[in-house]
């Protein structure tokens, strides 16, 4: 709350005022007794405090005036520190309340027979008088009090709209600038944010969005384009909401972001926190699957591109994530597609995104794609071997130019995005078939990682089982302590056509089927049960060589003798396409 000494320039005029009127001096104190304002020979004694038995003291704690006729004889006087040197014939004092209570008071003193006849001519007169001065220093300390808390008010307001992530402008009904905070000021260069100026000016379509803002209608994250400090243009994304005073517009609030921004608020919901992988998450002690991680773990420092390969089931998501989340880029987005899982009309789109009104049904405004969504962090693209022809071209511009070009735009976007991606399929027998670029296929084999199959790393099964069987145990609220005998016989002895997918889609089978506390045979599944059924019929003669051998011996000595994979395959009577398939079935 104000005290009386904060407005003392007022008090000293209010002070000078009634004494001009009364002709005698003023003086005026606050709570504290001390002296505010004061005429005469009191003005050189302001800022000091009275006695603390004076006559003030009594008025302040009563709020009540107080007349002093007789200074000698009066019962406050007596007990006044001051008695000694007073040279007082009369004093007349009123409080100065505030809200109930009295925060000071105004003293009239008289130090003549011919003042004190003055003071006491007409004293109903003279009370009345003194309670409206009172009345009015009281006006000004709770204008004071207004005042200063409108100005934190203000302050607080200014500082919380300073501190939000988001430019905040405020305009008039005209679209005049009238207020702005600090990331506005940032945000906008050519032209700058500045108070008078037209909002129109710092982007094509606020014009669109002060017309819809202005019939009372808010509205929420249209995209913009507007220039920064280098004049190149960029994207935004605006939200307008009128300001309505008894049902007419006096204005409107713009809140702004950069696109980056509101990407990064999207990546921070479905990207970088999300699902995070480190390489410890990646089961496994064979020799085959740490060489594999050692590899990995090398590509997570480098920027450059990164392609898995490896069968269905074998976890080559699990890696990609590994690689990101190690890599200088783990606290930025990590963004994953499945190509082979989206329709081909849909998958360019979903990629690269679009404007609004491109197509049926588009979003209004358009939608920004995968691309746009992994800016600053990496983006996996899962199943790339399935690529439609025409959308490789455009995935291979992005890799070189670091641009992406929306559905319908003529503006390409700067992206800073690492690929990684992954396939099953033999790529180098897709480019040789026509189905895959070379040159893509050259842009994204930067850094090859190649991941076994299961079947190729058997040491892992039981490390796997038992690592399964705890995350089935927590996902099913169950305690099973761990697997029968033959379970794990059959386990490393089964082909896992579909890896480590497959073996933990086994696992959480049996754990559903098992009631005991151990995984026993008959609640596996049928294929494995069967597996363990078959009989293998032993070899009639075993000094006899394989067909599969023999083509084997065939293929890798036309290998060595011809100069290129054509020539062998022309030679061997094989396709090229099926030499290539050859070659990576026997591991050559």
């Amino acid at each position: 709350m104000a005290k009386l000494f904060d407005i003392k320039k007022d008090v000293q005029h209010i002070a000078e005022a009634i004494a001009s009127v009364m002709g005698v001096d003023v003086t005026i104190v606050d709570e504290d007794l001390r002296r505010v304002a004061g005429t005469g020979g009191y003005f050189e004694s302001t800022g000091e405090k009275v006695d603390g038995n004076s006559v003030f003291r009594v008025v302040l704690e009563t709020a009540v005036g107080y007349m002093i006729e007789n200074p000698i004889t009066d019962k406050i006087c007596l007990k006044c520190g001051a008695k000694k040197h007073c040279r007082e014939f009369g004093e007349v004092c009123a409080p100065i309340n505030v809200k109930g209570k009295a925060v000071g008071v105004i003293g009239l003193i008289a130090f003549s027979q011919e003042q004190k006849n003055k003071l006491f001519a007409d004293t109903d007169s003279l009370m009345e008088f003194l309670q409206r001065m009172a009345d009015l220093i009281a006006v000004k300390l709770l204008e004071k009090e207004k005042n200063d808390h409108l100005q934190l008010t203000t302050k607080q307001l200014e500082t919380v709209i300073d501190s939000l992530e988001e430019g905040i402008i405020a305009v008039d009904s005209f679209g005049d600038i009238i207020k702005f905070n600090n990331i506005a000021k940032k945000m906008f260069h050519n032209p700058s944010v500045e108070m008078g100026i037209n909002i129109k000016s710092l982007a094509v379509n606020f014009a669109e969005l002060i017309q819809l803002a202005s019939k009372g209608v808010s509205i929420k994250n249209r995209e913009f384009l507007y220039n920064n400090n280098n004049n190149l243009q960029l994207r935004g994304v605006a939200s307008v909401n009128p300001v309505m005073v008894e049902e007419e517009l006096v204005g409107l609030i713009f809140i702004v972001k950069n696109i980056c921004q509101v990407l990064r608020e999207v990546n921070d919901v479905i990207g970088s926190n999300v699902n995070s992988t480190s390489f410890e998450n990646i089961v496994g002690e064979s020799q085959q699957l740490l060489k594999v991680k050692e590899e990995a773990i090398k590509a997570s420092s480098s920027p450059s591109t990164v392609l898995i390969q490896g069968e269905s089931g074998t976890g080559k998501e699990l890696f990609a994530r590994g690689i990101h989340f190690s890599s200088p880029r783990s606290n930025k987005p990590f963004v994953a597609i499945n190509c082979a899982a989206i329709p081909e009309q849909l998958l360019e789109s979903e990629l690269f995104g679009y404007e609004g009104g491109t197509f049926t049904g588009a979003a209004k405004g358009g939608r920004s794609g995968k691309f746009e969504l992994a800016n600053s962090g990496t983006i996996f693209l899962d199943e790339i071997g399935d690529m439609p022809l025409h959308l490789q071209s455009k995935l291979l511009r992005v890799l070189q130019e670091k641009k992406v070009d929306r559905i319908g735009s003529i503006n390409p976007i700067p992206i800073d995005v690492r690929i990684i991606a992954a396939t099953n399929k033999n790529l180098e027998e897709k480019v040789a078939l026509g189905e895959f670029r070379e040159d893509l296929f050259f842009r994204l084999n930067v850094i090859p990682i190649n991941i076994p199959p299961l079947r190729e790393r058997k040491q892992d099964i039981p490390v796997l089982m038992h690592y399964l069987l705890k995350k089935c145990n927590q996902k099913m609220d169950k305690d099973i302590k761990g697997f029968g005998e033959g379970v794990m016989r059959i386990f490393e002895e089964y082909t896992w056509k579909g890896n480590v997918r497959e073996l933990e889609n086994v696992i959480e089978y049996a754990v559903n089927m098992e009631q005991g506390e151990i995984i026993h045979i008959e609640n596996l599944p049928t294929k494995l049960k069967n597996s363990n059924n078959e009989k293998v019929e032993p070899a009639l003669d075993r000094s006899i060589i394989k067909l599969e051998e023999l083509e084997k011996r065939a293929i890798k000595e036309a290998l060595q003798i011809c100069d290129s994979k054509d020539e062998a395959a022309q030679l061997l009577g094989i396709g090229r396409a099926t030499l290539f398939r050859k070659i990576k079935q026997y591991r050559l």
